[in-house]
């Protein structure tokens, strides 16, 4: 799973122009493992992934940031070959996050908005394995259904003051914060996305234009999951009547009796057999 991050000092822009800031970050997230896939020695193909967008942090914060399950697998249309990766390892961290922010800043120009002065030149992207993706899908799903806060997290509303509970990232202990009943709702209304909004998409193979690739992907793993049945061995005949001979019992060559031809026939290999005929 891949995490890319916009800095804290692109925020405030991507509040103001959220539907073009949200597109650009998903996209640019998209195309940068899409060029590392394509231009990666093992994989030499296009990717898939399923990405969701995310508002906040766990203090509820506003906190922009995509979301990317990808299978370590590429397909190559012209050659029509799929490949995959090995191991824990898929991109480097760093070059990830160099590549996406110069395509996200060429975007925001692009769509003629003004950056800020600012902005740093490290960003981060995270990346690592998780296996199937099962659990990291689970994951996500939850923040798609069951919205910014669950109501068993909010621990009181009392004088105006409103407290909740959370994770902290770093220490993985509860904490808690108190805020006013404005400053909450204010909290939560801010993760509103924009109307038609789609915070799930799928790109790559994974899109659901992509039937045929499908189907193709669905039969390269059927053979890989039935291999062929293994031939059989050719019969062995007697050289002086054709017949079929029957191995009754294998005896390994011993250099001092195996010069008795009357025990044994042998085979060019050096094997001593008793065949029957």
């Amino acid at each position: 799973m891949l995490t890319f991050t916009v800095p804290a000092q692109l925020r405030t822009l991507a509040w103001q122009h959220q539907r073009v800031m949200y597109d650009l970050i998903t996209r640019c997230a998209w195309e940068t493992v899409n060029t590392f896939s394509q231009n990666d020695n093992k994989l030499r193909g296009s990717a898939g992934a399923v990405t969701v967008l995310h508002t906040h942090n766990r203090r509820l914060d506003y906190h922009p940031h995509v979301h990317l399950v990808m299978p370590a697998v590429a397909f190559n249309p012209k050659q029509r070959r799929m490949r995959h990766k090995h191991g824990n390892y898929l991109f480097n961290h760093k070059a990830l996050a160099k590549v996406f922010r110069a395509k996200l800043l060429a975007g925001i120009r692009q769509a003629g908005l003004t950056l800020p002065n600012d902005y740093p030149t490290d960003w981060v992207v995270d990346c690592k394995a998780v296996g199937t993706g099962q659990h990291a899908l689970i994951y996500l799903g939850r923040y798609l259904y069951r919205g910014v806060i669950q109501e068993k997290d909010i621990l009181s509303d009392r004088h105006g003051q409103v407290t909740f509970r959370y994770r902290n990232s770093q220490t993985k202990q509860m904490e808690t914060r108190t805020l006013s009943g404005v400053a909450f709702l204010r909290l939560i209304l801010q993760h509103i996305l924009p109307k038609g909004y789609r915070r799930a998409r799928n790109f790559g193979y994974l899109h659901p234009n992509s039937k045929l690739l499908t189907q193709l992907q669905l039969t390269h793993l059927r053979r890989r999951n039935n291999p062929p049945p293994a031939q059989p061995r050719p019969a062995i005949r007697c050289p002086c009547c054709g017949g079929v001979m029957k191995i009754v019992r294998t005896r390994i060559k011993a250099t001092p009796l195996a010069a008795n031809p009357s025990m044994s026939e042998h085979r060019p290999d050096g094997a001593g057999w008793e065949i029957m005929r």
